[in-house]
């Protein structure tokens, strides 16, 4: 579960965005350029993230405050789960990334599994949508909803891509260690349960 100051530095953030957004005081911009820095401030103290970092990236968005989407490919083969290694921390997880403007979360999931793995699929089901902050992912700046699709594989083969380093099935009782920013073992052991049982309903937090 998400950790108090992470919430609290996330909510004045956004309370800070939206004000900007639609502001014309000159006061009041500057009291939201104020909250803005605190919640910089928040984030630098507790992280290793550094404040240009955080600056460039965490407070620099403008427009109406709303949460980023992740999307992750689900995809089985002989009872195994496709599993790519990322190059970023050396761990493994579902292939997949933030969501594209200009893209549905199916077009999504299909082109980062073959940008990631090198397979072709297609779109079967949505699994589960889960909010990142009530699961044991590690803190970061951002509010985010995971999308989990279901895949079904129709062509190409195994091959890496700019941001993963092996590609692999695995089996639920032999799973790697899992980059956790992307997905915990609890997520991967509740998509073998819709293997399992294809009329599991979606889950949705």
């Amino acid at each position: 579960m998400e950790i108090k100051w992470l919430e609290w530095a996330k909510q004045i953030q956004a309370i800070a965005q939206i004000g900007l957004t639609y502001t014309k005081d000159p006061y009041d911009i500057e009291r939201y350029e104020d909250l803005r820095q605190i919640s910089i401030d928040i984030l630098s103290n507790y992280t290793l993230i550094e404040k240009q970092q955080l600056k460039l990236s965490f407070a620099n968005e403008t427009g109406y405050a709303t949460p980023k989407v992740d999307i992750r490919g689900v995809v089985f083969n002989h009872n195994k789960i496709l599993l790519v290694r990322e190059k970023i921390d050396g761990a493994w997880a579902l292939p997949g990334g933030w969501a594209d403007i200009g893209y549905s979360p199916a077009e999504v999931a299909i082109k980062e599994i073959k940008e990631e793995s090198g397979f072709v699929v297609t779109p079967v089901r949505l699994l589960a949508v889960l909010d990142k902050k009530n699961h044991d992912h590690p803190p970061e700046p951002y509010h985010v909803y995971k999308f989990f699709i279901e895949c079904k594989i129709v062509g190409g083969e195994a091959e890496t891509g700019l941001e993963t380093s092996e590609v692999d099935f695995f089996d639920e009782h032999n799973l790697p260690e899992l980059s956790l920013e992307r997905n915990t073992l609890k997520q991967v052991k509740i998509m073998f349960e819709f293997l399992r049982d294809p009329e599991k309903k979606v889950i949705l937090d």
